[in-house]
């Protein structure tokens, strides 16, 4: 090791978002956060993660909280800590995508409580449809980060990871993550990402992956080498399986090395104390399921994310079909191909499982084609990598032109409307937003937040059923 420069890892801590996502469905409730904040506020984390995705939806959905107001209440706890959210394009926190002036919207209010850095990614990975979030997060002083969905495929050469992030530079980004959602980034292929990443552009380089395929540790190990910046770790307790490789892990792991942390593992293991009877109470009442704990290899075999193989179990068992369950795996590719070669994460995951399923079925391939697969086809969704399958499009959606502008160009505003409609249930200016995303949820939400006043609970939610995509 001599002769090497000293340069620490980055880590940033996911199990108030991420590990909790992956793991319980993203019922950690604020109340079940809050008392141990001051003590992760001492580790010196680059950041931590702690809204944004799931987040949002299961707090007002099943956890009947006010996702804004934990935001604020962390944002009190972690006084040295920067707050970190995953923000999906122009899909903000939601599944569509939304006029301009909502993201924009959003951004700011999200900084005003209390978030440092926003990561921002899209499902194609098509740049345009990030455009307007990192505009308005360089705005507002915020930290934008481009988080770029990794996959494996013919188009998706080292020289393609190396336009990109020249193209997220160029866009104004301040620093770009590679998002390995599905374990899919082995740890020697890893190295050669890193290195030619570092070639293309001078920004900062986070690598974030999921354990689901057992490799995640030796993969942060190699890309650490390779000169990658920061990496994304959660506390043992809610670490592995579908979540992220173990914090005091890696601490350990470069203790004493160029690449030492300087993180204090008795703070870590007081850390990692609160936070296993939260786990034992999950595994017991079965909000934990066991399964998502171990090493699923059929990821790497197949190159498909683990969610969306379970996903596609539950829908051949739905159709009395589970003998057809290779037959969908054949299929998943041929169909990701026709669709330009996306990569799989939510929603195209899902709109390709679901196309791959009916094809399968059907006998016929798109004899029916879902109504996503119609919109990928359109363009709806953005740009893909390569282009779409001619006769499939023809198939699918006829003679209808496909759109190629950037989706949102095609949205008029729509704040003032979405205020008006909710003005009856609006508390802070917040609210709007809430409502905006998940009409339907908020206005429960805001219902039930009108009945605490009176003591009265008409919509006390499910706290256990119910998961979420990345």
């Amino acid at each position: 090791m001599a002769g090497i420069e000293k340069k620490p890892v980055k880590i940033m801590e996911t199990v108030l978002r991420d590990a909790h996502q992956s793991l319980i469905a993203t019922r950690m409730t604020t109340e079940q956060m809050l008392p141990i904040i001051e003590k992760m506020d001492k580790v010196g984390y680059h950041a931590v993660e702690c809204w944004g995705g799931a987040t949002f939806d299961a707090s007002l959905r099943f956890l009947k909280e006010d996702p804004w107001e934990r935001l604020r209440k962390l944002r009190a706890g972690f006084k040295n800590t920067k707050l970190q959210m995953l923000f999906r394009g122009q899909n903000i926190l939601g599944y569509r995508h939304y006029a301009d002036d909502v993201v924009e919207y959003f951004v700011q209010k999200s900084i005003a409580n209390g978030i440092d850095i926003i990561r921002i990614f899209d499902c194609l990975n098509d740049i345009r449809n990030l455009e307007t979030a990192v505009k308005a997060t360089n705005k507002e002083g915020g930290h934008s980060q481009i988080a770029l969905s990794y996959t494996l495929g013919d188009a998706y050469t080292l020289d393609y990871w190396m336009d990109m992030a020249k193209r997220v530079e160029d866009m104004g980004a301040q620093s770009l993550c590679i998002k390995d959602m599905a374990g899919l980034l082995v740890p020697y292929k890893a190295t050669e990402l890193i290195q030619a990443l570092k070639d293309a552009t001078k920004l900062p380089i986070q690598l974030h992956t999921h354990y689901t395929s057992g490799v995640a540790s030796m993969t942060y190990l190699k890309a650490i080498e390779a000169g990658c910046d920061i990496i994304d770790t959660a506390i043992s307790p809610f670490s592995m399986g579908t979540s992220q490789p173990a914090t005091e892990v890696m601490v350990e792991t470069f203790k004493g090395t160029p690449y030492d942390t300087g993180y204090d593992q008795n703070l870590l293991a007081e850390i990692a104390d609160y936070f296993r009877p939260i786990r034992e109470e999950a595994l017991a009442s079965g909000l934990m399921n066991p399964k998502v704990l171990g090493v699923d290899i059929k990821t790497l075999l197949y190159q498909v994310p683990g969610g969306m193989l379970s996903n596609m179990v539950s829908q051949l068992k739905e159709q009395n079909a589970e003998d057809k369950y290779y037959d969908v795996l054949q299929e998943i590719p041929r169909v990701r191909k026709d669709l330009g070669e996306p990569p799989l994460v939510t929603p195209s995951s899902q709109i390709v499982g679901t196309q791959a399923v009916f094809n399968v079925l059907m006998g016929e391939r798109y004899k029916m084609a879902t109504k996503e697969t119609k919109a990928v086809l359109s363009g709806e969704y953005g740009v893909t990598v390569k282009p779409f399958d001619k006769e499939v499009q023809k198939k699918c959606i006829g003679d209808k032109k496909p759109i190629t502008c950037r989706p949102a160009d095609l949205i008029e505003n729509e704040l003032d409307k979405i205020e008006a409609e909710m003005a009856e249930w609006k508390e802070q200016d917040e609210d709007v937003l809430s409502y905006a995303l998940f009409p339907q949820v908020a206005t429960d939400f805001f219902k039930y937040r009108q009945a605490q006043k009176t003591g009265v609970d008409p919509t006390a939610g499910d706290k256990k059923n119910g998961t979420y995509p990345v």
